[in-house]
């Protein structure tokens, strides 16, 4: 008979060795000082900084206003109790049904995306699927519940559905050792070790974790920069207190005469653009025939709290752009440009309008690029008046944003994904996780300079003055977005929960030049990394630009397979990479700029932990 289908007293009723008893008790005695330590542990950060206070304030705002707007409806009040009693009493005869051996039908079941219930015990045990059935009924209410509140507004309900959902999805039954019933079996078979080990486990994430938990998402040691993570070879041929700038290796004997520049997002780092040789974008546009620089920028620390967003425009897009020119000899560059470091891009290609130097760049994509900030999503929650001002003053006080916190902050808007289940890997069943290169990327997390970032959350997210005429000013240039004539290739994805694609296509109705759009599918991170070979989630194109985005998407028609090749065309067809000025392929060092090291460089290297450690911030 299966573990779950034995309750664990009827185990020690049929008997129990000796050894079987002194194994349980070693464990329960390590599972008790794990559990002591993890106490200290706890707190030792108990005292939150202003940013969280922030966010807990709203929190408790959000369902007062929640409570508030039920109370001012008992109509709704009384139908949603008599829901929840009637729900239960089906559930209980249905669960009576169930024991006496009827088959019978579920009330609810999961949703087909909801992969928390995918062990047979749910189905086939009557107690586990009378506990899923409830829980699932009480999610669904409340839900509901939510959506029928009146007298709030369109952001109160955002938020009260947000902090409610955290909320239900942690009370889920999978998260607790006694209703998970993959937990119980592994709890039975290992005499409770995995328990220890994920109390231990615990332990080290929280030591890893700047606030909340940033549980371990993949095997620590799988992977190594520059080892079979960012193994695409170049060299770093020019770097300044922000930026390393890599010129890649080429493969073919000629290249396009007009060299191309990547602008990363500085939230992680660059090598989510070359991860493995199979699926990375550095490699494919390098073997297209581009000669291919790269911005790797610096994590930053608290000596870097004073750089601002025209910093940041100056020593990277600016600079790496006049170091091409001393690299190649070339006056012009294609940018390619992805998240926020796609927005800066669109600040950097405005200002060189403004300043005269538009020449300077002949084409730019922007990849999953929020311009207009109209509809954040759920990120959005965490980024009103009072909790932006809770970061201001936390940054303000410790010179950056330590990406951890963003990285927690980023996994709770997909909290089953990329919380819960690792919480219940980890630290319930005591596994150690798989080895995956994008989870990898994914805790590899960088810091943000008090400077920026502040700045970049109040006039972009809050103000939305980038798409304001001089609604943004940098080192005394006010810019516009729709002065841009550059030619511009927009890509975003359809399931993007990052920048979403019912905000950034707005951004493509700005520029006055030629404007692409294109609309991939999947998500933030899937959708752009999206390799030909893999045959993969399709595109949406359109030659119109009409004047929202669910009119583009009406008339627009999908193409199988990945965007990229389509970008390539765009680059050619147009004569942006000019098939017909081709020029010897060009290697690192051999220009004015000699090599400094070889790709992937220093700066990609720094963890948050070292830079923290080297600036005594630890």
């Amino acid at each position: 008979m299966q573990g779950w289908k034995r309750p664990l007293h009827d185990m020690f009723q049929q008997g129990v060795s000796q050894e079987d008893i002194e194994a349980w008790n070693t464990q329960l005695k390590e599972a008790a000082e794990q559990y002591q330590g993890l106490m200290q542990d706890l707190l030792a950060r108990m005292a939150p900084s202003e940013a969280a206070d922030s966010v807990y304030s709203d929190m408790r705002k959000s369902f007062e206003a929640g409570a508030q707007a039920l109370m001012n409806n008992p109509t709704l009040l009384w139908q949603t109790q008599a829901r929840l009693l009637q729900d239960q009493w089906l559930l209980w005869q249905q669960s009576m049904r169930a024991l006496s051996g009827e088959q019978v039908t579920p009330l609810i079941t999961p949703s087909k995306s909801d992969r928390r219930f995918k062990d047979d015990a749910w189905t086939q045990d009557p107690h586990y699927a009378a506990i899923m059935q409830q829980y699932l009924l009480f999610s669904q209410v409340v839900e509901e519940l939510i959506e029928s509140l009146e007298g709030m507004d369109d952001l109160q309900k955002r938020n009260l559905g947000f902090y409610a959902r955290q909320l239900v999805n942690a009370m889920s039954p999978t998260n607790f050792v006694s209703t998970n019933p993959e937990v119980m079996r592994r709890t039975l078979q290992t005499r409770g070790q995995n328990l220890v080990e994920g109390l231990s486990r615990l332990r080290e994430d929280l030591a890893n974790s700047a606030e909340g938990i940033n549980v371990c998402m993949t095997e620590r040691n799988a992977f190594g920069i520059g080892e079979n993570i960012a193994v695409t070879p170049g060299a770093v041929v020019y770097e300044n207190e922000l930026i390393q700038l890599i010129q890649y290796t080429p493969t073919t004997e000629k290249t396009f005469k007009t060299p191309l520049l990547i602008v990363p997002p500085w939230i992680n780092k660059y090598y989510i653009l070359d991860l493995r040789q199979d699926n990375s974008m550095v490699k494919w546009v390098v073997d297209q025939g581009h000669t291919v620089f790269l911005i790797s920028w610096r994590n930053p620390g608290p000596e870097q709290r004073d750089i601002t967003w025209a910093d940041y425009m100056q020593m990277g897009p600016i600079s790496a752009i006049s170091a091409i020119e001393d690299a190649c000899g070339e006056k012009s560059v294609n940018l390619v440009s992805y998240c926020v470091g796609g927005t800066l891009t669109a600040s950097t290609v405005a200002y060189l309008m403004s300043t005269r130097k538009g020449r300077k760049v002949k084409s730019v994509t922007y990849m999953a690029t929020l311009q207009d900030f109209r509809d954040p999503g759920d990120i959005g929650v965490f980024l009103n008046e009072a909790v932006v001002q809770g970061l201001e003053q936390t940054m303000q006080l410790k010179g950056y944003l330590d990406g951890r916190s963003m990285a927690y902050t980023f996994n709770l808007l997909r909290e089953n994904d990329l919380f819960w289940s690792f919480y219940i890997n980890n630290y319930l069943k005591g596994e150690m996780p798989a080895a995956f290169d994008l989870l990898h990327w994914n805790t590899d997390g960088t810091n943000l300079p008090a400077g920026t970032h502040a700045w970049y959350l109040r006039h972009m997210y809050l103000e939305n003055r980038l798409v304001a005429p001089g609604g943004i000013e940098l080192d005394g240039v006010k810019i516009d977005l729709r002065k841009i004539s550059t030619p511009s290739y927009f890509v975003s994805t359809k399931e993007d929960h990052i920048a979403k694609w019912n905000s950034t296509y707005y951004g493509a109705l700005l520029p006055k030049g030629p404007v692409t759009f294109v609309l991939g599918g999947s998500g933030h991170i899937a959708g752009i990394v999206n390799p030909p070979q893999k045959n993969k989630y399709g595109y949406w194109s359109n030659d119109a630009l009409p004047e929202s985005h669910e009119a583009w998407l009406e008339t627009a028609a999908f193409n199988e397979g990945s965007w990229w090749p389509h970008w390539q065309a765009w680059m050619t067809q147009n004569g942006y990479a000019d098939t017909q000025k081709m020029v010897p392929s060009r290697t690192p060092g051999d220009g004015k700029l000699e090599v400094i090291e070889s790709a992937p460089g220093r700066y990609v290297k720094m963890t948050i932990p070292d830079v923290l450690s080297e600036q005594g911030s630890l």
